[in-house]
């Protein structure tokens, strides 16, 4: 019994490590997903391929890609180790990894990035209340200035030829897998990972860079569509319109907008969380639809973020559409057989738990922030109603914030749920949503999910806190809604 326990303590840290790991190096792109839309879009557009070939345009192709977007991955890097200071040095560092290199740095800009700020903030630490007053500014501008030098020039010579070789070594790794056909077998990984938070170690730190570098070259990466594709979600979803019962059968036809158009494939996990089998669809929906775009020659220009078939549509080249279509519909169909099949042969309760599996879910995500691999239930009730009752209470409400991690997806959709609310209440009350690092200073109301709480008080400290579990479902908007109707 205590192997047993010992072995899935050691199974669950390392999933967490995962986790961490993903979601740190998802940290440092997301931000910048606009900028690599921005190259994507100007390059399906102006190359000699492009919908409206222009030479002039295309000028811009190449900056872009092998300075912007490294030095917006290696700034933002920066300063999630050090602040603004570290991602000044983190910058600094990382343009000496691009000129060291004769491709784009995307690696490279995520290694050194973090590191230069990691080493000025052990600076930092090291002469902290040691200087004299007066001097501040002047050593702070020249420890920065010479420790960022010493690093580019470091990189030039050791990490941009040491992050190339890597990168060599991935692409040939991968072109090796599309040209023996097994490239399909990768969803294998992705489907499962995506639903137990693995996935973005895998999508941003390998198939994000890699499929840029496709893209520069070929114009297009099928990589941007391994784990991106809408379709395995959304054959779920739909197998649980006809074939679900009770609230799942319900929710599912909002959770298929909100995830095939919207692109917020969370919506989906709790669905396979409660029947755990179903990832077989998952699975099977991803390897049949990965085969379609290769057979087809389908490829996206750049990441799609979110991955809905709007944003497919966007980046899909000149000539492109129907095998992209035919790749996320042929997903669609396979996952819906599977999964309907699953369902239908397999026992249901009248009234699927929705709720537990969504608590679930939220619990296994949190390893990653927390490293806590449960929570009971009553607890949490009592947490968030300690957490309530120490946060201070406002009276005169001006603006309401949500926030999340990215302040993308699920903030994002808490905040358009309560902006209904409000609106049908005739409250009018500013919401909006924003990662935890950037709330802003003037909030009054910070809303985030329980496991957040402490890090959003951190930084908007006199702002009032409401801790929730569900951004989609929480009995906390409409006591919200009717405090403010009622104060207005």
């Amino acid at each position: 019994m205590s192997s047993v326990g010992a072995k899935s303590e050691k199974s669950g840290g390392i999933r967490v490590g995962v986790q961490k790991f993903g979601r740190f190096l998802s940290g440092m792109v997301m931000p910048n997903m606009g900028a690599f839309i921005a190259w994507g879009l100007i390059t399906a557009l102006f190359i000699p391929k492009g919908w409206f070939p222009n030479a002039d345009f295309a000028m811009l192709v190449d900056p872009m890609i092998k300075y912007l977007l490294p030095l917006l991955i290696g700034y933002t890097g920066g300063t999630m180790v050090h602040g603004q200071r570290g991602g000044v040095v983190g910058a600094i560092m990382t343009i000496g990894v691009i000129v060291g290199s004769d491709i784009p740095m995307f690696l490279g800009a995520m290694i050194a990035g973090p590191l230069a700020a990691w080493i000025i903030k052990q600076f930092d630490k090291a002469v902290e209340g040691k200087i004299k007053s007066g001097f501040e500014m002047l050593v702070n501008n020249f420890s920065a200035g010479i420790i960022g030098g010493i690093l580019a020039l470091l990189a030039l010579k050791g990490i941009g030829p040491f992050v190339e070789a890597i990168s060599k070594v991935l692409s040939a790794g991968v072109e090796a897998l599309m040209n023996a056909g097994l490239l399909p077998l990768v969803n294998l990984i992705i489907e499962p990972g995506k639903v137990l938070f693995l996935n973005n170690a895998i999508n941003h730190g390998i198939l994000t860079p890699i499929g840029t570098e496709q893209a520069r070259e070929l114009g297009q990466s099928v990589l941007f569509m391994l784990e991106s594709n809408p379709g395995p979600g959304l054959g779920i979803l739909l197998a649980y319109c006809f074939f679900g019962r009770g609230s799942a059968k319900s929710s599912a036809p909002g959770a298929v907008i909100i995830h095939f158009f919207g692109g917020i494939h969370e919506i989906y996990f709790p669905y396979i969380l409660m029947r755990p089998i179903l990832i077989l669809a998952a699975m099977a929906g991803g390897v049949a639809g990965t085969l379609t775009f290769m057979l087809t020659g389908a490829g996206l220009v750049s990441a799609p973020s979110p991955g809905s078939i709007i944003a497919y549509s966007l980046l899909t080249p000149k000539g492109g559409y129907l095998g992209m279509f035919a790749g996320v519909a042929v997903a669609a169909i396979i996952s819906f057989l599977v999964a309907s099949i699953l369902l239908k042969t397999g026992k249901q309760k009248d009234n699927e738990d929705l709720d537990s599996a969504s608590n679930r879910m939220k619990d296994m995500k949190n390893q990653g922030k927390t490293g806590n691999l449960t929570v009971d239930k009553d607890n949490r009730e009592a947490d968030r109603a300690a957490d309530i009752a120490s946060s201070a209470v406002k009276t005169d409400i001006n603006k309401i914030v949500f926030s999340c991690d990215a302040g993308m997806g699920s903030s994002a959709m808490g905040a358009s749920i309560l902006r209904k609310k409000m609106k049908a209440a005739g409250v009018d009350v500013a919401v909006t949503n924003t990662a935890i690092s950037e709330i802003p200073q003037d909030a009054d109301i910070v809303i985030t999910q329980k496991t957040l709480t402490d890090r959003a008080k951190s930084v908007a400290p006199n702002a009032e806190h409401i801790s929730i579990d569900n951004f989609l479902k929480s009995p906390e908007y409409e006591a919200l809604v009717e405090r403010l109707k009622s104060d207005s």
